[in-house]
């Protein structure tokens, strides 16, 4: 399972109800903040969560209204020593321009020590834990280095516990080392291999994060079957020629990518200011229902739904 919380939800600049977009996912109390908008730290003493256990940054494009709040960010943990070290992940591009304003500025003088990590990606796992996975992939829009982040739980296979007592496995460390993958030998020298008590495997929680697209067609088999998709839609179709003009898509092709990818929940961020959120919400749902707008510090829980 993991838990989002949407820090900010406009896009370009801040409106009264929505601060621009920043993004927590959590898993198994793993912090990894996607981008990092100007007023991302004041969100998150909004929110209740917080700056403890988060030394991990997500970039999805380096534009400005996804990166400035480092700056704040970075001051802020420098000044009261609150990680000991912060590793941003990003694109070429995007990691020059946050170069420039962390190592350039922010960090230039004496007041401000702290340790940064720079990590360049290329599509593929670029964080692996023990149960999850998080794999980067290209996303287009303007701008070199864009990518978009699966957030994917290991497949499982449940432990058959009818079938180890029906072979005289006890309780305790034997089924434990079944699990683990290893072969055991009982008391009585029966040898039982893994694959006779665990089931077939069971997909785990799959989470895709889009930040700022130009198109979807390009992405329906990066978010295929995913329990939970978060992507931009900036814009209604009654101005699509805008969305085309700044390389953004409209709410009904966030939907029309949900509903070819067979998703199972769609949520719309990135809204502009220039909309009510219930018109983003209205074209969306009309093409796939199992959308959601969330609003700012609003949080969900995101489980495999079979």
């Amino acid at each position: 399972m993991f838990e989002i919380v949407f820090l900010g939800t406009s896009a370009s600049a801040p409106s009264v109800e929505r601060n621009l977009t920043s993004t927590l996912v959590i898993h198994q109390g793993q912090r990894f903040l996607i981008d990092c908008a100007e007023g991302t730290q004041q969100q998150l003493l909004r929110s209740g969560l917080g700056f403890r256990r988060l030394s991990t940054v997500l970039l999805t494009h380096g534009h400005l209204d996804h990166i400035l709040g480092l700056g704040g960010l970075v001051s802020t943990f420098g000044r009261w020593d609150v990680a000991p070290a912060l590793r941003i992940y990003g694109g070429g591009w995007p990691l020059e321009r946050v170069k420039d304003l962390l190592l350039g500025v922010v960090l230039r003088g004496p007041e401000i020590s702290m340790p940064l990590d720079f990590v360049e990606i290329s599509p593929g796992v670029v964080i692996e834990g023990g149960d999850f996975e998080i794999a980067a992939f290209p996303v287009t829009h303007r701008g070199p280095g864009c990518f978009g982040f699966t957030f994917r739980e290991k497949s499982k296979r449940p432990f058959l516990v009818e079938e180890a007592e029906r072979l005289g496995i006890p309780p305790g460390p034997e089924r434990r080392r079944l699990v683990e993958g290893e072969t055991i030998t009982l008391a009585d020298g029966t040898i039982v291999r893994p694959e006779q008590v665990l089931g077939e495997p069971v997909p785990g929680t799959k989470l895709v994060y889009v930040g700022d697209a130009s198109r979807v067609d390009d992405l329906v088999e990066e978010a295929r079957d995913a329990d939970a998709l978060v992507v931009e839609a900036t814009y209604l179709s009654a101005e699509a020629w805008l969305a085309k003009k700044f390389g953004h898509i409209t709410a009904a092709q966030a939907a029309t990518l949900a509903r070819e990818a067979g998703v199972k929940q769609l949520f719309l961020n990135h809204i502009s200011r220039r909309y009510f959120g219930e018109e983003i919400l209205e074209e969306a749902r009309t093409i796939f229902p199992n959308t959601v707008l969330p609003n700012d510090l609003d949080q969900f829980q995101i489980a495999r739904k079979l």
